[in-house]
């Protein structure tokens, strides 16, 4: 597991107070919906995109640009790394 993949579950689960562990969260997992292990929803959304600002300087207001890069760890770690270069 790369390390921004790490630290992107550790962010989930701390901004979320999800009882899981890191482990658990595997990285092509769907993060929202009935059939993720962490359930996400709309406010949790809002609270890892805040931190996301923060930590990583991602901006985005786009809601629909938002749920492309939010679908798992995977894609919200291409995100940012591609932005990041």
């Amino acid at each position: 597991m790369s390390q921004l993949k790490y630290e992107l579950k550790q962010l989930i689960i701390e901004e979320c107070e999800k009882e899981c562990e890191i482990e658990d969260i595997k990285d092509d997992e769907l993060l929202f919906g009935p059939e993720s292990i962490l359930e996400l929803d709309s406010m949790d959304a809002l609270q890892i995109s805040m931190a996301l600002h923060k930590k990583y300087g991602l901006k985005t207001t786009d809601s629909k640009e938002l749920r492309k890069i939010m679908v798992s760890i995977n894609t919200l770690a291409d995100y940012i790394e591609s932005n990041n270069e």
